[in-house]
């Protein structure tokens, strides 16, 4: 499962898909999306298995959304591209996803809004280089892997430009994250760019370290449960009940810790050591911090990562910003 979809394949997916979703809304309310139950709006949500993700779970056996009034379907993703898909065609309502592949999806078309961020990585992505690679100005002329076009593609570019180098002064390798944690390990590249789990798999190369991390740039790369504008328009009110769950669930996960992690550990197939090893690589904002972030910080990295897409020419023009973030959700929660 890979957390990071290369915008160029996703802008040309949204393409595709969007022309399906203008087919399945000319059909019949039995036909098309997401239904209602019990005369209220039924939420379709998808997520992946990224920690930062994973509270959903909680909500769901804990039974908060009930508790908060609203009607969700949890749909988890094993493959992570396959709920991109679902949220374009309008399979589902909403999903936690990067800012980075909300960004691709809009320049191709879709109709998204940001209502919450469920938090940033702080750790779990990393550029992680071979013995003899101390730091990151040791990369000039080395050669180095990462996704095309993922969120670790950009913390290469950013970590180099902190060096004073940019991607002309490396060997860059585009390789699926998978793969170049492997080649990594074979000693086909110098230095990898990849996330958790798949750092565990390349430092599993004698002598490797992390030479920059998500630690290093606060902020960049953030993730989001993002909506459809159409579940904005047809029930706000659904939305806010949603954004107030999250919150709900996060403070139980804080009472209750023990419990939560074997309920999202087992959702994620790992142990309880294993996931929190990966949690703690993870910040899941608070209310404060998420009232941050919509008041300015989220609104400077979408315009930064969409400039990145476009100089990279991952699209082939900058998305429309107008409205990708919506603060109101967030500001509605109390305290």
């Amino acid at each position: 499962m890979s957390r990071r979809l290369p915008p160029t394949v996703w802008h040309a997916a949204v393409s595709v898909v969007l022309l399906i979703s203008v087919v399945t809304a000319c059909a019949s309310p039995e036909q098309a999306g997401t239904g209602s139950a019990g005369g209220g709006t039924r939420i379709t949500l998808g997520f992946s298995a990224w920690p930062g993700w994973l509270p959903w779970q909680v909500a769901e056996e804990e039974g908060l959304f009930k508790k908060n009034g609203v009607d969700v379907e949890l749909k988890y993703f094993d493959s992570y591209t396959d709920s991109l898909n679902a949220l374009a065609t309008g399979k589902i309502d909403a999903n936690s996803q990067t800012l980075n592949d909300t960004l691709a999806s809009v320049a191709g078309g879709a109709k998204q809004s940001i209502v919450l961020v469920n938090d940033n990585s702080t750790g779990n992505d990393q550029i992680i280089a071979r013995p003899g690679i101390s730091s990151l100005a040791d990369l000039k002329g080395k050669t180095v892997a990462a996704e095309q076009g993922t969120v670790d593609h950009y913390l290469l570019l950013l970590a180099l430009e902190k060096a004073g180098l940019t991607e002309a002064d490396v060997k860059f390798q585009p390789l699926a994250t998978d793969a170049a944690a492997a080649a990594f390990v074979s000693g086909q590249v110098d230095a990898v760019g990849v996330f958790a789990p798949f750092t565990t798999t390349a430092l599993k190369l004698k002598g490797s370290r992390a030479i920059a991390t998500s630690t290093d740039f606060p902020g960049a790369i953030p993730d989001h449960l993002v909506v459809t504008r159409d579940l904005i328009s047809r029930d706000a009110k659904a939305v806010q009940a949603l954004v107030k769950t999250w919150f709900d669930t996060t403070a139980w996960i804080a009472a209750n810790r023990p419990k939560a992690m074997e309920i999202m550990a087992k959702r994620d197939g790992v142990g309880v050591p294993d996931y929190e090893s990966y949690d703690k690589g993870t910040t899941v904002f608070s209310l404060e911090q998420n009232r941050q972030a919509f008041g300015g910080d989220l609104a400077n990295q979408a315009k930064r990562i969409s400039d990145f897409l476009v100089s990279t020419k991952l699209v082939d023009s900058a998305p429309p910003l107008d409205g990708l973030i919506a603060p109101q959700f967030v500001q509605g929660v109390q305290p």
